[in-house]
């Protein structure tokens, strides 16, 4: 099993930055939100588990997932939201695992946004946080996602705090500047990574 770096950090933090740069270094990522979206793919079982679950119109005219109503279903209800975590998470673990058992470098970089929200911090070797300021947070979404304040802080509301990503974290990139700031941390954070994979394995064989 590869030596696992967990990324996190809330909307707006510039994660895809960070995990872009340690791709660009010849580290394999994982992402939970692309593994997330492959596994209720048009045709997949998770898929039809949704729409038996929650009805037909879970499913756009062209095969693929309403995302957009199945949010507001979840939001409105905790215990359908509990159904969905029930019968995605599982999977999404399982696809997760299948890749970081695959990686080819020595170390993987694992972005996963609801680290703190889904407590699986303990499923990494290490955390790394991507920390900027709220108000960074909420500007960057604004500019980004082209939606209100209201309903940037809606969304920062709705996830961990910045407090509770930090308590977990072994690392932290302060990503408050310009994206040409993180490549020396990035830089840094790789060459540590590549350190501790070797402990790592010289551990197991000793």
């Amino acid at each position: 099993m590869s030596y696992t770096v967990a990324l996190t950090g809330g909307i707006g933090s510039g994660k895809s930055t960070v995990a872009n740069a340690f791709a660009a270094l010849g580290v394999n990522v994982i992402d939970a939100d692309i593994i997330a979206r492959q596994i209720v793919e048009p045709g997949s079982s998770a898929l039809r588990a949704i729409a038996e679950h929650f009805g037909p119109d879970m499913i756009l005219q062209d095969g693929s997932l309403n995302r957009r109503l199945l949010r507001e279903r979840i939001f409105a209800s905790p215990v359908d939201k509990s159904w969905l975590n029930g019968l995605l998470h599982p999977l999404i673990h399982q696809q997760t695992q299948r890749e970081i058992a695959q990686a080819t470098s020595p170390w993987v970089l694992w972005v996963v946004p609801l680290l703190v929200e889904n407590q699986l911090a303990d499923k990494a070797d290490r955390v790394l946080v991507v920390d900027v300021s709220v108000e960074t947070q909420i500007s960057r979404t604004m500019q980004r996602d082209g939606v209100s304040r209201e309903h940037a802080e809606k969304i920062i509301e709705a996830q961990a705090t910045r407090e509770a990503r930090l308590a977990v974290a072994d690392d932290i990139i302060d990503n408050n500047g310009t994206p040409d700031e993180i490549a020396s941390d990035v830089a840094r954070l790789h060459a540590a990574y590549l350190q501790y994979a070797s402990q790592a394995v010289s551990k197991e064989n000793p």
